[in-house]
């Protein structure tokens, strides 16, 4: 019951009828103040004339009968005036939130192309206009990104879990025996899907601020160490070639990071650029001072990137050849994990390729703390 009678007497009449309200205060006091001071005025200016009581007397008659009648005439005339320009002023205002209220039903009902117009009524008006539509804009932006991904990931996820079931069926039915191989077969596939699982919910905790980060003081060359002294075993193995160029004050450069997670980054560019380095290749590790900053740069002289692929890099799921990177067992998330933990320290990473077969560097910024 309540609902209805608030949706009944909407902004617009509640808006006139204030507005009328003050209109006929503001009347009434005029007519007040004009009836007792008039008079007065009046009959003191008459008797300063020195005319006889009876001229006197039928004067202030005559002044009090028209300035009744014109002070009434010239009430009503602005009272009706007073209204025409409010009821236009409150239809127009009324109708503008009818498009915010439309427009803002349309995203509650998903559908996220509603825009609500400027309606010129001053800054308070334009910004809610502006700030409505950049919020259905992300809102847009943010179902599309959900979809996709959605889309993408049910993509990622067929290929282990049809891979799992035809070999279950085919133990099951007896073609295929559960020796060592069938089971190391299945167990890679359960291990990418473990893996997807834990890359999809650390880049989503990354991208809405919830990725635990402890910074601290620490030198550069730290990161580059560790992330050195764990990549050594498996470059050798590839015969890929792994060196670091740096003078020693440049690895001496301070930052704040958390060094598991900025280490994550680094390690996630090792083991792209030795996914793509053939063997006899070489991958590069400078570390150089720029205004402020620190910069990594990983260079590798493996497979390169196409230019229309470089703008797309660090998105989610995103692969310049799917084939080839579903066969060397990129989830497609490595790159968008690095760039959220990359930006969460106040830093830019960026992608750079002259084109297929020149190699490749990746680039990460960050700012120094001293």
């Amino acid at each position: 019951m309540r609902r209805h009678r608030a949706r009944s007497l909407g902004l617009g009449p509640r808006l006139l009828t204030a507005i009328i309200a003050v209109i006929l205060v503001a009347a009434t006091t005029a007519g007040v103040v004009a009836s007792l001071l008039g008079p007065m005025i009046f009959h003191h200016h008459m008797l300063q004339t020195n005319g006889s009581p009876e001229v006197i007397l039928h004067a202030e008659r005559a002044f009090s009968a028209s300035s009744t009648i014109s002070l009434g005439l010239a009430l009503l005339a602005a009272l009706v005036t007073s209204i025409l320009v409010s009821a236009f002023l409150t239809r127009r205002i009324s109708s503008s939130l009818h498009r915010v209220q439309t427009a803002a039903g349309q995203i509650a009902a998903g559908s996220y192309t509603a825009r609500v117009p400027a309606v010129g009524m001053g800054t308070e008006f334009d910004e809610l206009a502006q700030d409505f539509n950049t919020m259905a804009e992300d809102l847009a932006r943010i179902e599309t990104t959900r979809t996709q991904m959605l889309s993408d990931l049910a993509h990622e996820m067929r290929t282990p879990v049809a891979t799992l079931h035809g070999y279950l069926d085919a133990i099951a039915e007896g073609v295929k025996p559960a020796d060592e191989t069938t089971v190391q077969i299945l167990k890679d596939q359960a291990h990418r899907l473990g893996r997807l699982a834990a890359d999809i919910s650390l880049v989503t905790a990354a991208e809405e601020g919830r990725l635990s980060i402890h910074l601290r003081r620490l030198e550069i060359g730290e990161i580059v160490a560790t992330a050195v002294s764990q990549a050594e075993d498996r470059y050798r193995s590839k015969d890929v070639t792994l060196t670091v160029e740096a003078p020693a004050p440049t690895l001496g450069a301070r930052i704040r990071a958390d060094p598991d997670r900025l280490g994550q980054v680094l390690t996630n560019l090792l083991d792209n650029a030795l996914r793509h380095t053939p063997a006899g290749g070489s991958v590069r590790i400078s570390v150089t001072l720029r205004a402020g900053a620190v910069r990594l740069e990983v260079t590798d002289t493996g497979e390169g990137i196409a230019t229309e692929h470089l703008p797309h890099l660090f998105e989610r799921f995103y692969r310049s050849d799917t084939a080839r990177d579903r066969a060397h067992g990129g989830s497609g998330i490595g790159l968008a994990i690095a760039r959220s933990i990359t930006q969460s320290h106040g830093g830019t990473i960026q992608a750079w390729s002259a084109g297929p077969g020149i190699g490749s560097t990746f680039t990460i910024t960050l700012p120094i703390t001293d």
